[in-house]
């Protein structure tokens, strides 16, 4: 398109244009993200069948976290391409439904936008007209009582969340499904509703996931927790693919006996997955004994496992139960199983193949009824392999293993968790914290999180001591702990446009003489190309999300670039 002299195009206007088909290859591509264009009325006889079979509440809980899943992806689409600082606040929430209209599903015109970053307070209402979804609901259910744009609330809320930094709830307050003119819709922070009750439904995938607490943590009481309002130290809180993923196998696993693995980096949250099974399991009105295996010396794992009797050796001034015993009946949960030493190892394996145990300087067996729960960030089968650690162990514990994924690969559980911990932590030294800065929240998105949860729950416990009472979190409130974070130079370039460290190395001497060569050697732009792929790949090993953030892209856009080449 044209833009008028003097103007930038609009991104509202530009968007169609991020939209590509290539049919002989059968893609769909929306910024590089594909796409499907399937049959509405497909998806309406689906959503059709799924309520005669699951009912109306669970229906409307798949197709909204369904939802949610769209918006969040399409608002770091946008963002990538448009920018995400304070100043594109308005752009990028225009963006959203206008991204919501070309994918097909309904008509959105603002009706009431009103937004003060500074005071954390937001009011959006907008209205929606053709809306596919209600079309569909109407069709095969007629007018009734309930509310029917599921999946668009639920895109609408991911959107929000994801542009703002913190749990927003959009709820549809009129609808055509039941009976009026229009769809309208209100969006909120989630702390802000009085009653968010199944509307919210798309946090709470199961009944061991904590819903973030409705307290809002601008009004943080100055007398400290009680039990009613302090947010839950062991609740789960998500909504990316990874986390529900796992929520599913908790499910599945919880009302067994079977021994469970839970194996991820450091810091992904293993012991608050274990004690939430414990929890939901039959076991949950028995003890849940938790122990860090490489806490504990090598002379003493074998005593604080099974115990030991008065003068076993020097200093046994008395006979005490070790892990097991105090756990009978209940969950004995170990962490960093793979640290056990090699003789520990094979008196666990027995105590687990028997059933029983026999306290050190004893002579009685006795038996143990324990669920075990295991947790580790090694890879204990090449462990094995190495001698490092008993095969047979290993398989005796790896009856049902549940990857937990780092926080870097479910990004849309930080808005969630960053908003309880700071609710946490605001109570906990009495300090009310006014919201979070545009500056930080693009901090949090593009930080690699090495230390995963953990590392969060750290950052926001020094950010809420940092910052000023009634003031946002900002990024050096968050990042002042030594974290390596990208601080990119920025700079004005003569059209007037911010220019990044990559436009900056594009213009040193050294770098065009490299692209004179380029030019001479390589003859066409689609060989350049190839050859910086190429090279990316090789730099890292094939791994391609990793050679896309090398050339600045994002995995998606790598990876259409590479089928392209294939075609």
């Amino acid at each position: 398109m044209v833009a008028k002299p003097g103007k930038e195009p609009s991104p509202h206007s530009e968007l169609p244009q991020y939209v590509r088909f290539a049919p002989d290859a059968g893609h769909i591509l929306m910024f590089d993200q594909r796409m499907l264009l399937m049959h509405g009325f497909s998806l309406g006889e689906l959503r059709r069948e799924l309520i005669e079979r699951l009912g109306l509440r669970q229906t409307r809980e798949l197709f909204t976290r369904l939802g949610y899943q769209q918006g969040w992806e399409d608002y770091q689409s946008c963002r990538n391409e448009f920018g995400g600082d304070e100043q594109a606040v308005e752009t990028m929430l225009l963006l959203g439904p206008r991204m919501r209209d070309i994918e097909g599903f309904v008509r959105t015109q603002p009706l009431r936008v009103e937004i003060d970053l500074e005071a954390n307070r937001f009011h959006l209402e907008f209205t929606w007209t053709d809306s596919w979804e209600a079309a569909a609901h109407i069709n095969h259910r007629g007018v009734g009582p309930i509310p029917a744009c599921w999946m668009n609330t639920g895109y609408a809320s991911g959107y929000l969340t994801a542009l703002f930094g913190q749990p927003f709830l959009v709820r549809e307050l009129e609808c055509l499904a039941t009976g009026h003119h229009r769809c309208r819709i209100l969006g909120k922070p989630l702390s802000e509703w009085e009653d968010i009750g199944e509307d919210a439904a798309f946090f709470q995938s199961d009944k061991l996931v904590s819903l973030p607490s409705l307290r809002s943590t601008q009004s943080a009481s100055n007398t400290g927790p009680t039990p009613a309002t302090a947010p839950e130290e062991h609740g789960l809180v998500g909504a990316s693919a990874g986390f529900n993923a796992v929520v599913y196998l908790l499910k599945r696993v919880a009302d067994t006996d079977a021994t469970v693995l839970f194996l991820g980096e450091s810091g992904v949250g293993k012991e608050q997955f274990a004690r939430a099974l414990h929890r939901i399991g039959p076991r949950a009105d028995h003890p849940f004994v938790a122990v860090n295996c490489a806490g504990i010396p090598q002379e003493l794992v074998e005593a604080e496992l099974f115990g030991v009797e008065k003068g076993a050796f020097t200093g046994a001034t008395a006979s005490r139960p070790g892990r097991f015993e105090r756990a009978d009946g209940g969950t004995l949960f170990l962490d960093e199983i793979g640290s056990l030493p090699f003789a520990a190892q094979g008196k666990l394996l027995r105590a687990l193949q028997e059933r029983e145990i026999e306290r050190v300087g004893g002579t009685t067996v006795q038996p143990v009824d324990v669920r075990i729960v295991a947790a580790t960030n090694e890879d204990l089968r090449q462990a094995a392999i190495d001698g490092h650690f008993r095969t047979d162990l290993f398989h005796r514990l790896n009856v049902f293993p549940i990857e937990i994924p780092p926080l870097r690969e479910r990004r849309e559980d930080i808005p969630l968790l960053f908003h309880v911990f700071v609710e946490r932590f605001s109570l906990r030294y009495k300090k009310s914290v006014q919201g979070v800065t545009r500056a930080a929240l693009d901090a949090l998105w593009n930080y690699d999180w090495p230390g995963n949860v953990r590392e969060l729950e750290n950052m926001v416990e020094r950010s809420v001591i940092l910052s000023d009472a009634g003031q946002p979190i900002d990024r050096h409130h968050l990042f002042s702990g030594g974290e390596r974070l990208s601080n990119e130079p920025l700079s004005v370039s003569p059209m007037g446009h911010l220019i990044g460290k990559q436009a900056h190395a594009a213009s040193r001497p050294e770098v065009q003489n490299l692209a004179d060569t380029l030019l001479e050697q390589a003859g066409s732009m689609q060989a350049i190309e190839t050859v910086l792929l190429n090279r990316a790949l090789e730099r890292n090993d094939g791994n391609v999300s990793a050679a896309a953030r090398e050339l600045g892209l994002g995995r998606g856009q790598m990876q259409y670039r590479l089928d392209k080449r294939r075609r």
